[in-house]
């Protein structure tokens, strides 16, 4: 097997294609064979020694992948050789196999294909538990998404739509703003050359979004909060533009607003039955033409660092993937 070696987590430049010997699962893994594997912020973090997870080295980089159960480890039960899975562990995707714990495998069905399936569970979990279970969102209510071109961006466009909501997706440029209207958004604003929290209220009638989702931070995260509507819930889900916001406090004193954190992976961990039917409703929604996952474009997985430099570039809308031929 070959497989993309991050030996010294100092950046994208340090991780070399490297032909190693293909493992054995031990207890409770699979050995996958793996056809995609999508290509996460959090997969530039872990390589520059960013992330909250720090790895063992070496370690695989690549958080979710898509692929062929090979072969199984003691005490997996169900699942089988031959059977096609998707699996978001952290780590070991950018490669041709990786070992994966067999819980954290999402068994596919039928006509769900491989490049969707990779881009799949990180940005419809992240954005189902952040407005469904954190937000508590409610058909007719009208969501901001921030940074709402990207991978989770167009998830939260979706799930939001899927339950009724009203959505303004506001992005960086007139074609990211084009995506999101074509992804479901009903209206857009272009935080480039529009002023946020004016446009905002604009839309809303002066009553501002029943919910921010926010996955940016940095300068936005101000104006969204201020524009928000009474009750309103700021959803905090990740740092794209890199700073942590600091907030006054009193905003959510004067709108009567909630600051709520999104951590899916944990609550994955501390609540797997409930993240399991979740799993279940996005997999039966996908089937149902309700949510498919945009994908910028799709690279072969020995241009992965090609791949991080586009992705650094910030031009990705929704997301890229990277495929074994």
């Amino acid at each position: 097997m070959h497989a993309w070696l991050c030996e010294n987590p100092t950046g994208v430049d340090a991780l070399t294609w490297t032909e190693m010997p293909t493992p054995t699962p031990g207890d409770g893994e699979v050995l996958l064979e793996i056809h995609a594997a999508s290509l996460n912020f959090p997969d530039l973090l872990i390589v520059q020694n960013k992330y909250q997870m720090k790895p063992a080295l070496p370690f695989v980089p690549g958080s979710e992948y898509a692929g062929t159960v090979v072969a199984v480890g003691d005490g997996v039960s169900h699942l089988k050789p031959g059977q096609a899975v998707a699996c978001l562990s952290g780590t070991g995707g950018f490669g041709t196999h990786t070992i994966a714990p067999a819980a954290l495998c999402m068994p596919l069905p039928k006509g769900f294909p491989m490049v969707d399936a990779a881009a799949f569970i990180m940005t419809y979990a992240t954005s189902h538990h952040a407005l469904i279970d954190r937000a508590q969102l409610k058909a007719g209510e009208t969501v901001l998404v921030l940074g709402a071109a990207g991978g989770v961006g167009t998830a939260a466009i979706q799930v939001a739509k899927a339950m009724g909501a009203k959505v303004i997706a506001a992005a960086s440029s007139a074609e990211k703003c084009d995506l999101c209207t074509r992804t479901g958004a009903d209206a857009t604003v272009n935080y480039s050359t529009e002023n946020l929290r004016e446009a905002v209220k604009a839309l809303t009638g002066g009553r501002g979004p029943d919910v921010v989702y926010d996955p940016v931070g940095g300068d936005l995260a101000e104006p969204a909060f201020r524009s928000i509507a009474w009750r309103g819930r700021y959803l905090v889900v990740g740092f794209a533009a890199g700073p942590i916001p600091a907030l006054p406090w009193n905003l959510a004193l004067l709108k009567g607003a909630s600051l709520v954190g999104v951590f899916w992976g944990d609550f994955a961990k501390k609540e797997p039955a409930k993240n399991a039917a979740m799993m279940q409703e996005l997999a039966t929604w996908y089937l149902q033409g309700k949510i498919k996952p945009v994908i910028d474009r799709t690279m072969p997985m020995a241009d992965a660092k090609a791949a991080y430099a586009h992705m650094g570039s910030r031009k990705v809308m929704g997301k890229l993937v990277l495929v074994n031929t």
